[in-house]
């Protein structure tokens, strides 16, 4: 089974995501392509530092090359952010990265992105999978020439996707004011695409699991996330650095970690990094967030009178929107967002450096600025949960959520979204169910005004049953 879910296609090495299974996708982005009918079509293709990555990349550039299609294919790995950049500088038609992005180990998977810059429309992912059905799974046979060949027609060709980021990086961010600031800064690509990256912009920085490692170490997987972060926050802790960053697989999430070792989540750097634009850089326009996002984001939109949108999980809702609006900052929980600042795209990195200009810019520490979000909005505290369910438990959960309860243990269910997964609004918080789109795992997100009653909401979700 071929199916795309929120960011791509993926599965497992050599069970799913196989060279057969690899050659009916390629032929399928070469015919959807081929169907667009512009002249001289070309892609950029990158590849993270999982496990027959490259080979996997080199694979598809002779499929689309074999199809009459320039390959632009980077001469070693990247993140998703530098193909989605260089598919826009180099005006090719798509981007495909070979990535499973913080999927454990075992996975890999396939992502493209559109000329504008970030993740494939919906619209387009659809047409994608219809050519993939077509073909019914099996791909037609391909009298294609050796690989050399490719290269020698230059049909095939090399590009640098690393220096020409950290070049544009550095153009957009206050690379003085953070410099002058002297940070003791440490960073953690989780043995992923950011790997020495972060170093090219800021020499001075430490890096952890900076080394390729394919099957990503103790790291469980490469998911910016406090259970997979231990390394991190112990260094920070004991080499009294002034914040840690982390970047997931493919690098187009971001984890933050304080001067003190703790945490910070996506949902108090979204807000550090809208309130930054909105009232230090006097940006204007809409704010994007997906349905699993904190409630912070609302309450500061309704404040200041500014058009919120609220989508499915998956930054791909949030791209389409940056194309059709102008949008300030977009983003979603998992630690993904996008800027006005920046291309469409969710990007670790850059939201790492961008913040690390808000704290030399207001000259205060990350924690000092999350205790300002507690002081404005009142305190909010979010877990989310990921259970591995067999199919008849995935089942049994989602016909619960069916019945749409008007109680979940103690707490009075206020209303339900189900614009993706169900949404349950309580007095102090909410609780989101959805299954994942990639895994087999039933997700479950809560917000409330403390970590006591946040695990309460995610154990009443637990128990729910058809």
């Amino acid at each position: 089974m071929i199916t795309f879910g929120t960011d791509g296609w993926r599965g497992l090495i050599a069970r799913d995501f196989t060279f057969s299974n690899l050659e009916i996708v390629a032929v399928a982005t070469a015919r959807l392509l081929k169907r667009i009918g512009a002249k001289n079509q070309s892609v950029v293709i990158g590849y993270d530092t999982r496990f027959l990555s490259k080979e996997f990349a080199e694979e598809t550039a002779q499929i689309l090359a074999y199809h009459d299609i320039t390959v632009h294919l980077s001469e070693t790995f990247s993140s998703t952010p530098q193909v989605s950049f260089h598919t826009k500088q180099k005006g090719t038609d798509l981007g495909i990265i070979i990535t499973a992005s913080h999927n454990p180990p075992q996975y890999n998977g396939y992502k493209i992105k559109a000329n504008f810059g970030g993740p494939a429309t919906p619209e387009t992912v659809a047409k994608l999978e219809a050519e993939v059905k077509k073909i019914n799974g099996k791909a037609p046979k391909l009298n294609m020439k050796p690989y050399e060949f490719y290269f020698k027609t230059r049909m095939i060709r090399f590009f640098d996707a690393k220096e020409p980021y950290v070049r544009y990086i550095k153009k957009k961010i206050d690379i003085a004011a953070i410099l002058d600031s002297k940070f003791k800064i440490i960073y953690d690509p989780m043995h992923g695409a950011g790997i020495n990256t972060m170093k090219m912009i800021l020499p001075n920085v430490r890096e952890l699991h900076d080394y390729y490692n394919p099957s990503f170490g103790n790291i469980h997987h490469p998911e910016p996330m406090p259970e997979n972060l231990y390394d991190l926050m112990e260094a920070v802790k004991g080499g009294g650095y002034d914040i840690g960053l982390a970047t997931d697989g493919d690098a187009d999430r971001l984890g933050a970690v304080d001067n003190e070792g703790n945490f910070v989540d996506s949902h108090k750097v979204f807000m550090i990094l809208l309130k930054y634009l909105y009232e230090n850089k006097k940006k204007r326009g809409a704010v994007a967030k997906t349905v699993s996002l904190t409630s912070m984001v609302n309450k500061y939109c309704e404040k200041h009178s500014i058009k919120l949108y609220e989508t499915p999980v998956g930054f791909k809702h949030i791209a389409k929107l940056m194309t059709e609006d102008k949008i300030i900052i977009g983003g979603e929980e998992s630690g993904g967002l996008g800027t006005i600042l920046h291309i469409p795209e969710r990007d670790g990195i850059f939201n790492g450096m961008l913040l690390l200009e808000i704290m030399a810019a207001k000259k205060k520490s990350l924690k000092q600025l999350c205790d300002e979000l507690d002081e404005e909005f009142g305190i909010h505290r979010y877990l989310r949960r990921d259970t591995k369910v067999s199919q008849q438990q995935k089942d049994a959960i989602l016909a619960g959520c069916e019945k749409m309860p008007k109680k979940l243990g103690r707490f009075n269910v206020l209303k339900i979204d189900t614009k993706d997964g169900y949404k349950f609004f309580t007095d102090n918080g909410w609780l989101l169910i959805r299954a994942s789109g990639t895994e087999p795992l039933i997700r479950f997100y809560a917000e409330s005004d403390s970590l006591g009653t946040v695990n309460e909401l995610l154990d009443e979700g637990m128990k729910i049953k058809k």
